[in-house]
């Protein structure tokens, strides 16, 4: 079995990834935790120390490298940001060193990873902790990435559209698609009497796909047909969830494209997107709808790449 050599954490508001990595940046192991939001002020380095007890028993303290909110206001130590354009060079070297102590003596070697501020689409400023992590990891998945100009679309709580040129991050647009989702499946009238939809794309989500597609990216003037239509008697009750997605995640993407053609670029050949496979897939299915490719990578390899090319630039 390959030595680690360093462990990869993504430490976000909700979850905690950690995996063991060795020198190639294979994963050797992997464990959750609690998000940085549930961790009590002051608690981070006991949180650490308790959950990498085995790992320590078993390899030695080896050095944690952290990105996402643990380096916000919210985390363990808030880690300024990097201005935009930023590669790789620019934001390894604001990482943010801890020295861990322990009670039985010596110490753990931390790193945080900065996140990053930029302008988007409209331009407005705007900010990522941890995305830029993943950007960086698929540079090195994806070399061919690291030359020429290429869009990426990171799905999630608040997808981010990233402008990438010759291996730098330039711009990026936020949407806050998927904390829209909840909030109007979850508290909205909309939802009320919906079956629970399992993140699929089902008839109802391509149906919902269609609707921007043919109507544009105003959802603002779509969304109450998710209720509208149930009261017709078009949209089953199963179908409902799933329709609603497809205007938010058709919207994101409809809006994203709309705002390209404003501006005067050319529309993008192909979209690279980084997260979690069932997110991809959906986003994979909206971009088709408007007639562009797409390249799907999964969202925490990539996170973990993003770590290795820090760790070596230790």
């Amino acid at each position: 079995m390959a030595n680690a050599v360093f462990i990869a954490g993504d430490w976000g508001t909700s979850n905690l990834r950690l995996s063991l990595v060795d020198a190639d940046g294979a994963v050797l192991d992997t464990r959750g935790g609690p998000g940085a939001a549930a961790v009590p002020a002051g608690g981070f380095p006991d949180t650490v120390r308790g959950l990498l007890a085995d790992w320590d028993a078993a390899h030695g303290r080896l050095p944690l490298l952290l990105c996402g909110m643990v380096g916000s206001t919210l985390g363990w130590a808030e880690v300024p940001y990097v201005a935009a354009p930023a590669g790789a060079a620019e934001i390894a070297g604001h990482l943010h060193a801890i020295d861990l102590p322990f009670e039985s003596g010596g110490g753990r070697a931390v790193y945080i990873a900065p996140g990053v501020k930029g302008t988007n689409l409209q331009g407005a400023p705007d900010v990522m902790r941890g995305e830029e992590t993943q950007v960086l990891g698929a540079l090195i998945t994806h070399p061919d990435l690291a030359t020429g100009d290429h869009l990426l679309c990171l799905p999630g709580t608040h997808s981010k559209w990233v402008d990438l040129s010759d291996g730098r991050i330039t711009g990026f647009t936020t949407a806050l698609s998927g904390e829209i989702y909840a909030l109007l499946s979850k508290h909205s009238t909309l939802a009320r009497g919906a079956q629970p939809w399992d993140g699929t794309p089902d008839a109802g989500f391509r149906e919902g796909l269609a609707r921007v597609a043919t109507a544009g990216a105003d959802i603002l003037h779509l969304l109450f047909e998710t209720r509208a239509r149930q009261m017709a008697g078009v949209l089953t009750a199963k179908d409902a969830l799933g329709f609603l997605s497809g205007l938010v995640i058709g919207g994101d993407v409809a809006a994203t494209l709309a705002r390209h053609k404003a501006l005067g670029r050319a529309a993008p050949a192909r979209v690279v997107l980084v997260g979690a496979p069932a997110l991809n897939t959906l986003y994979t299915l909206a971009l088709a709808s408007h007639g562009v490719a797409s390249l799907a990578l999964d969202g925490a390899e990539q996170s973990t790449a993003g770590l290795l090319a820090y760790f070596r630039r230790l």
